[in-house]
């Protein structure tokens, strides 16, 4: 990994498959980033083994041994502070962060969320979007903010919504969109081409009115 690469710290609860993926783009050569270390909430999260099998160090932070917000938080602030971390990526985290954490990073934490943001903040977006009767579903990455899934959007890409479709079937589709927006948003961001500013994201030093929405000429920067 070259010197200057973007040392990154990934917050993991479960099964890891965005963090797989920017593994996989990391190894391929698409993002000029180092992984720093993954930290899990979960003892048993399958994320680990998949940076275990990445030589990615590992940090396993269980919140239920922690009576309070503040101790869990200062232990990974404590976990942090041993690496150079440019940007913390949240990937299927579930926990919240508070205030004062997120504040302390700020403009260095992007987060990806199941929905068109800001439709369907919170949880089980995807059967709620059936439930609605929406005819396009998808996915967003935004920085992080203390209002939870309201920072600013960075990119976002959309599927068709089917009538035949569960929530499960529904959930796979948004997620192959997930493993391709997620890299290319920690890609501009490890190229210094995305930035938190004035309470907006800007990309190329612009501000981002809206969301970039994926295309197909995006897609092929990640090949």
């Amino acid at each position: 990994m070259p010197e200057n690469s973007c040392k990154i710290a990934v917050f993991i609860s479960g099964s890891g498959s965005n963090l797989q993926s920017i593994i996989d783009h990391i190894e391929q050569g698409h993002i000029n980033a180092d992984i720093a270390c993954v930290i899990s909430n979960k003892p048993n999260a399958y994320g680990l083994v998949r940076a275990q099998k990445a030589n990615i160090p590992t940090h396993i932070n269980d919140h239920k041994n922690h009576t309070t917000r503040e101790s869990f938080e200062l232990e990974l602030i404590k976990t942090l502070d041993v690496y150079n971390i440019k940007l913390i990526v949240l990937a299927g985290f579930m926990r919240v962060l508070s205030t004062t954490f997120i504040n302390k990073y700020h403009g260095n934490i992007l987060n990806i969320h199941p929905s068109l943001l800001p439709k369907y903040t919170g949880l089980n977006t995807h059967s709620r979007v059936l439930e609605a009767g929406d005819t396009e579903h998808g996915c967003s990455v935004h920085f992080v903010t203390s209002d939870l899934d309201e920072g600013p959007l960075v990119i976002q890409a959309k599927v068709k919504v089917n009538k035949s479709d569960s929530p499960d079937v529904l959930a796979a589709r948004v997620l192959e969109k997930e493993h391709i927006i997620y890299p290319l948003a920690v890609k501009w961001f490890c190229e210094n081409r995305l930035a938190f500013k004035n309470s907006k994201a800007h990309l190329d030093d612009s501000p981002l009115e809206q969301a970039v929405l994926l295309t197909q000429d995006l897609e092929t920067l990640l090949k």
